[in-house]
């Protein structure tokens, strides 16, 4: 079967390592602060409360393998390690924000759907 330029089921192994990397609650919150200007590690981290140094290093290097994020080290004294997008990344960027709308528009549906399924389930058991 064809669904535009996708093979399926022929590209879906291709596809679900990238989709699961995109996914990952970092890996967005990592691009939705590239998107806004380049930073440097302890930047994103300040801005990513909640990440810790290994899980930030761990989804940078992820990103950057990927070509999504792009690795600079400035020649200073100490050096400066600045991530930025790449245009890879960047082109995502408006997916990815696409994604958050429709969650956000559609998180109280979610719940209520969850909650019915929750308490179905519980009836049954």
């Amino acid at each position: 079967m064809k669904l535009g330029h996708l093979n399926v089921p022929g590209d879906c192994a291709r596809i679900s390592p990238i989709l699961k990397r995109i996914g990952d609650k970092w890996a967005v919150l990592i691009i939705l602060v590239l998107s806004e200007k380049p930073k440097r590690f302890n930047a994103l981290r300040r801005e990513i409360e909640s990440i810790s140094q290994r899980m930030l290093t761990v989804n940078l290097r992820a990103l950057e393998r990927d070509g999504l994020v792009r690795r600079t080290v400035h020649p200073t004294v100490p050096p400066q390690v600045e991530y930025a997008l790449t245009e890879l990344g960047a082109d995502l960027v408006p997916h990815v924000f696409a994604l958050c709308e429709w969650s956000a528009h559609n998180l109280e549906r979610i719940e209520a759907a969850q909650l019915a399924h929750d308490s179905a389930r519980a009836e049954r058991a």
